[in-house]
């Protein structure tokens, strides 16, 4: 044996020892295994705005790995570096469903990105119980769907084929709906509620849940910008068991920018439930229909006015409303070619569909011209609860007519017996005078 080239073999086979070793782990089996559970509360009342936050699980578990360690010149099959392994769910896709349970799911389904084994993401979804769910336990299905690593394949030294999976996978989780008062307005009556007013709101509700409520009290609340507005809220009514029935009475108030239709007004109770709680039931909304405010209307015609006179003019005035006004009192606004000592006038009670006479001393111009006018008048009353009001303003139509010519000589009357008189006078004078003489 050559001795020299033994050493040199030796020697080359003691570097390549020494070269640095390079170490590669690959996973070739386990797969996604996924779960769901709820965050959180899961019970709900019906009515409410429920959000359900869902955990969405990857309890995969990395069951065979390759791990090789070696020389670099020497990596063979197996040993291509994998960016992705069998145990995660890619692209996952998450989406509830209400399936046959008493809710309204709000959320689309949601892209969460990927989740490596043994990681978890979570997912906010909002829902809306129904008023009418009943109680008890339902199951909703989750729906998640994802893709994963199936199979990855070295065709060559540098060549590595990958093969994935897309799966859909169902899970059922769990929500409970509590026991709760809900109520619905069986009757709901005005009671003089008109424009710019405050009346009464005369409710009838029955509790249709399946909760019997103690220490309740039964509230209104303004719906939004309703123009009615609740000025006493609240009627304690004490127990208030399931089929229950009670009658409560609200005194509210009407804004001025409201209008002849009907408003929302909302109706919840708060009580004390089964555990001790204090909860409040799910609202009900209940239309109240507003009347216009009282209008007063001229049935009398025209009133006449002489010309350069005096003269008291008689109006007759009708409550066109559907309420009575109380103490009322009419003013005429006199305004040129009119003056007026005597423009306010008491016309008492007035019910819906009647009327009252009232009387005013109008003056005219002896310059004024003839012809049609009309004057501002306006009703101030008292409503049912003793409030003041005042009407919108109306018109009241007036005739000024020419003074007569028999007026004339009527006035010039006192002066053509002063001037006979005068004469008369000096005519005896002239008389007697010349008997003297």
């Amino acid at each position: 044996m050559n001795f020299p080239k033994a050493i040199l073999i030796f020697l080359v086979l003691s570097l390549l020892c020494i070269v640095p070793a390079m170490g590669l782990t690959t996973y070739t089996g386990g797969s996604p295994q996924m779960a769901v559970v709820v965050s959180g509360t899961n019970q709900f009342s019906p009515g409410q705005n429920a959000n359900i936050t869902l955990v969405v699980q990857n309890r995969g578990v990395n069951s065979m790995a390759n791990s090789w360690t070696g020389n670099a010149a020497w990596q063979g099959s197996g040993n291509i570096a994998r960016d992705d392994v069998p145990t995660t769910a890619k692209m996952v896709m998450v989406g509830l469903s209400s399936g046959n349970a008493p809710i309204v799911i709000k959320s689309d389904p949601q892209n969460i990105g990927d989740i490596l084994a043994m990681g978890s993401k979570t997912v906010p979804i909002s829902a809306k119980i129904t008023t009418n769910a009943t109680e008890g336990e339902y199951q909703l299905p989750v729906t998640i769907g994802y893709t994963y690593l199936a199979q990855s394949t070295e065709l060559a030294v540098d060549t590595l084929q990958s093969t994935y999976v897309q799966k859909n996978e169902t899970f059922p989780i769990t929500i409970r709906i509590k026991p709760q008062v809900r109520i619905d307005v069986l009757e709901a009556v005005p009671e003089h509620i008109s424009v710019g007013t405050s009346g009464y709101l005369n409710l009838t509700i029955k509790n249709i849940g399946i909760e019997d409520g103690k220490k309740a009290t039964v509230k209104i609340l303004r719906n939004g910008q309703s123009p009615i507005i609740p000025t006493d809220s609240s009627v304690f009514v004490g127990d208030f068991p399931k089929g229950g029935t009670v009658s409560c009475r609200y005194k509210v108030g009407i804004s001025k920018d409201a209008e002849n239709q009907t408003y929302p007004v909302d109706v919840v109770v708060t009580y004390e439930n089964r555990e001790g709680d204090i909860v409040t039931s799910a609202a009900d909304t209940v239309g109240i229909p507003v009347e216009n405010k009282l209008s007063f209307s001229v049935t009398s015609g025209n009133a006449t006015v002489v010309q350069g006179s005096d003269t008291v003019i008689s109006v007759r005035y009708r409550n066109d409303g559907v309420f009575t006004a109380y103490n009322a009192q009419a003013r005429l606004s006199a305004v040129d070619p009119f003056t007026s000592t005597d423009n306010i006038a008491y016309i008492g009670d007035i019910k819906p569909g009647e009327s009252a006479v009232a009387q005013y001393k109008v003056s005219s111009g002896s310059d004024a011209p003839p012809g049609s006018y009309s004057l501002d008048n306006e009703v101030r009353y008292r409503d049912s609860l003793d409030n003041s009001q005042v009407s919108d303003t109306f018109k009241v139509p007036i005739q000024i007519v020419p003074k007569p010519a028999s007026s004339s000589i009527t006035q010039m009357l006192p002066i053509i017996i002063v001037i006979v008189v005068i004469v008369a006078g000096a005519g005896y004078y002239l008389l007697v005078m010349r008997k003297k003489k």
